[in-house]
């Protein structure tokens, strides 16, 4: 047996690995493979059973590791952006509300005008970022990419509009706790876009989640409700909360599949951006459009005078609303780039009990025991959806180290 440390494919290298070759002798090298056509040419066939390979060194297995730790950190990071933002947005969207604003318009532009913070940032990483060699990746048509962006944007806008009301009607708390069906919507969009499977456990979450929904609003008394809204009024949010967390669900299904099918499982923070950036902006124009045709653009005026807490105060719920907003739509499609539009609605149902001590610290909104037993048991849901994500990807580990 011939042991080669190194191969340099000059001419005489190439007779001493053919004379090798003919004698019988075996080579042991990792790329010899890759070159021994250009040794042997069409009798390469012949000498492939005197090559023996032998295991690279372990700096892929250790470079594997590495960027399995740093998946899992950015994992973390855009779960804790996504909470925090999700929590401070729901409160203040509430504060606007509950200090004299009426517009829905007003709320729902703000779920989706601040994308331009992430602008700067957006600028710096292509501008710093080398383009990929070799041209393996191909990009999607741009009237594919048009025809996504405005999708996902009028998404955005219809569930902007829907929340804003359900912000206006009902309690933080209650928001929170319809908000948490968005799991099963998205397992009933995701089984037709994204081929979920319904297992026994996804099953028990969305059983779970159904009944909390539904023990939520039956049990609800007067004393609960905001106070000047009627029972009307009381339904109606609790229809558009339940109809916003069923285009919520669809509008993350989509995403993923987005993400699967037009950018061909590629990740990365542009992905990410531009998935964020675009939509939004479609967004913000239905959003202003609906602002400008419905008349309450004359209503601004008047009711930064009338807000309880100042004129600046006004302006400054509105702009720290769309930022807030902003982060965590931003978060959310880094779960689902970086796993699944599953786990980023696990990852937002988790917020479901810190939403709620938050709204009770805050707006003193009540806790009785039918809300706490319809915590408990979107929370098990919860658990339950997130524990068959930890087996997928346990699945999905053992299968990778099998090939």
């Amino acid at each position: 047996m011939m042991e080669m440390s190194e191969l340099s494919f000059n001419e005489n290298a190439r007779v001493v690995v053919a004379l090798a070759l003919l004698s019988g002798v075996t080579i042991v090298h990792p790329n010899v493979d890759i070159h021994i056509t250009r040794v042997c040419g069409v009798l390469a066939p012949a000498f492939s059973s005197h090559i023996t390979r032998y295991p690279r060194s372990n700096s892929s297995t250790t470079e594997k590791a590495e960027n399995h730790i740093i998946k899992w950190l950015r994992v973390v990071l855009y779960a804790i952006l996504a909470i925090s933002g999700q929590t401070s947005a729901l409160l203040l969207s509430r504060l606007y509300y509950q200090k004299g604003g009426t517009s829905n318009w007003v709320e729902s532009l703000t779920q989706v005008i601040g994308f331009p913070v992430l602008l700067p940032y957006y600028l710096f990483h292509c501008s710093t970022t080398a383009p990929s060699d070799g041209g393996a990746v191909v990009k999607p048509r741009l009237l594919l990419l048009v025809f996504t962006y405005m999708y996902i944007g009028l998404l955005m806008a219809v569930n902007s509009f829907l929340y804003s009301i359900g912000f206006e009607y009902l309690p933080v708390s209650i928001v929170s706790l319809v908000s948490a069906s968005q799991l099963a919507f998205n397992a009933l969009f995701s089984y037709f876009l994204n081929s979920q499977k319904f297992t026994p456990f996804i099953i028990n979450s969305l059983l779970l989640l159904t009944i909390s929904s539904v023990l939520t609003v039956s049990s609800n008394t007067t004393a609960e409700k905001l106070y000047g809204t009627s029972n009307g009024n009381y339904a109606l949010g609790f229809i558009c909360t339940f109809s916003a967390t069923a285009t919520y669900g669809l509008m993350l299904a989509s995403e993923q599949l987005v993400f699967r099918k037009v950018f061909d499982d590629r990740q990365s923070i542009k992905l990410v951006m531009d998935l964020t950036i675009y939509p939004s902006f479609v967004a913000s124009i239905v959003a202003l459009i609906g602002l400008f045709v419905s008349g309450d653009y004359k209503l601004l005026i008047p009711e930064m005078d009338a807000f309880e807490l100042g004129k600046a105060s006004y302006v400054i719920t509105l702009v720290s609303t769309a930022v807030c907003w902003q982060v965590s739509i931003f978060a959310g499609l880094g779960l689902v780039s970086e796993l699944s539009a599953l786990f980023a609605n696990c990852i937002f149902a988790v917020g479901l009990p810190v939403n709620m001590i938050a709204a009770i610290i805050v707006f003193k909104d009540e806790m009785d025991s039918a809300k706490g037993i319809s915590m408990v048991l979107a929370v098990w849901g919860i658990i339950s959806y997130a524990y068959q994500q930890y087996l997928d990807d346990c699945n999905d580990e053992t299968q990778v180290s099998e090939v």
